[in-house]
């Protein structure tokens, strides 16, 4: 008698085709597969199915590996190779033919046309009904030939949907499908299932778009006399304004989200909401979200992609880092950008001012523009509009106020003091006066508050910055 899947160890597995890069639904699919089995102590594996040889790259493959190692998913052992396992599928064909669960089928493709066009013609159904399904062996000629399942003919194949409930399929809707070809090669609908039996797999998450395949594929594990796993189809994504989710809506695949600058716990966090739900809790750790994720939770309608909350979700992410995880994410985003490392030399600088400048951010971009002031060294080139702040009249109010930040206790109510006095003595807010400021010491209109950047850049760098603004040779 065989277990249910409920009374095995639950196994999950991603299985996606390396035809291009990593979608981000594709993304959200590992991601729930991931908290389902973590969240139980089960496992979670990784199935490349390859078996389109004219499509699958191994440049693909090395992109979906290197998108879910960054999202952050370990799986289980080694990653199957589905083209691998061929003679297995072939196997399995084989057995079904053995047990009068399958049989040969010589007709060929023009044949097969020609019985949908008639059937087109006479109104009837076009799927097509093989003549050689109940042929007698004697009759088999010595003929190229595929393998077709004996699906059932009447009755219904039923699949109890963890999120989408029962769904019926007429069995008078279904064909008797291919599982080997000619030329001995196994079809997908044949290697998937044989694969996730062999991979024990007990629950197959995927999208909904696989839903019709879950019958055929039912068929398969009923031929065989396998337990069939759970179903549980997930809603697409779509794009803010409701259509399936395209180019046009903005970035695809998860490498562009890694190169927009978004922390990997933050999209994890951001994904797991996006058609799943626990109340009404939206910021949460992966261990939460282990802990709660159920599939009853995961909608029938399906999510909408919102960038804003994605946004929103990685401002309270990069709050809740610590420094030492923002600074590996920084080196990991410019890593993948191409661009340069952090330099050694200004690292403690960088370490020193992290603080101040993630809890506002929502990309590692906008920390790496913030942290300017501790990246440049002197002399600091000042871009078009800092230059515009550092007229005759600005600099004149900078080298008033040097001397008297020479003598200060460094302390950022005594600067404050010092350039409030200062501002107020011209007639200036204290805004009129830090945009100078600011100017000289981080050469960028974008930088943290300005008395927050000379505490980080201490007295002696503070001022020798002031005094290159203001065409000085620094004491």
């Amino acid at each position: 008698m065989h277990q249910s899947p409920s009374d095995r160890a639950v196994v999950t597995r991603f299985a996606p085709s390396p035809t291009g890069f990593l979608h981000i639904g594709g993304a959200r699919t590992a991601l729930f597969n991931w908290l389902y089995a973590r969240g139980r102590g089960g496992r979670f594996l990784l199935r490349i199915e390859d078996t389109d040889r004219a499509r699958s790259t191994p440049e693909a493959t090395a992109a979906i590996l290197d998108g879910l190692r960054w999202l952050g998913l370990d799986w289980d052992g080694e990653a199957v190779s589905q083209f691998a396992r061929a003679d297995r599928h072939a196997e399995v064909a084989h057995a079904m033919l053995a047990a009068g669960h399958a049989y040969k089928c010589f007709s060929t493709q023009e044949e097969i046309e020609a019985y949908r066009e008639a059937a087109r013609a006479e109104g009837r159904s076009t799927l097509f009904q093989s003549p050689w399904r109940d042929a007698d062996l004697a009759s088999h000629p010595d003929a190229p030939h595929v393998i077709r399942l004996k699906a059932p003919r009447t009755g219904e194949t039923v699949i109890d949907d963890a999120v989408q409930g029962r769904v019926v399929f007429g069995n008078d809707q279904l064909d008797d499908m291919v599982c080997l070809r000619s030329d001995g090669t196994p079809t997908y609908m044949l290697a998937v299932v044989v694969d996730d039996h062999d991979m024990g797999v007990t629950h197959v998450i995927r999208g909904d778009d696989h839903l019709n395949n879950a019958a055929r594929q039912t068929q398969i594990y009923q031929a065989m006399g396998w337990p069939l796993p759970v179903w549980a189809h997930i809603p697409l994504i779509h794009g803010p304004d409701g259509k399936k989710l395209s180019k046009r809506h903005g970035a695809l695949g998860l490498e562009e989200y890694r190169g927009l600058g978004y922390p990997a716990q933050a999209l994890r966090n951001y994904l797991a909401r996006l058609g799943w739900s626990h109340g009404d809790d939206e910021f949460f750790s992966d261990q939460q979200a282990q802990e709660w994720f159920e599939l009853e939770g995961i909608n029938r309608a399906p999510a909408r992609l919102d960038l804003k909350k994605l946004d929103h979700l990685t401002g309270l992410h990069f709050s809740d880092m610590s420094n030492a995880a923002v600074l590996q994410g920084l080196d990991v985003y410019l890593a993948a950008t191409g661009a340069d490392p952090l330099p050694a030399a200004q690292r403690p600088l960088i370490e020193a001012a992290l603080p101040l400048v993630k809890e506002r951010a929502r990309s590692f971009g906008q920390i790496i523009e913030k942290l300017y002031f501790c990246i440049a060294t002197r002399p600091l080139v000042p871009d078009a509009k800092s230059a515009a702040a550092l007229d005759d009249v600005s600099r004149g109010i900078l080298l008033e106020l040097t001397p008297q930040l020479r003598d200060a206790s460094w302390s950022r109510e005594s600067l404050e003091s010092i350039v409030s006095a200062i501002a107020a003595a011209h007639g200036l807010g204290l805004g009129k006066l830090a945009q100078p400021l600011r100017a000289a010491l981080a050469g960028r209109t974008v930088s943290p508050s300005v008395f927050d950047m000379m505490i980080v850049l201490g007295r002696d760098e503070t001022l020798a910055r002031l005094a290159d603004a203001c065409g000085l040779t620094a004491e």
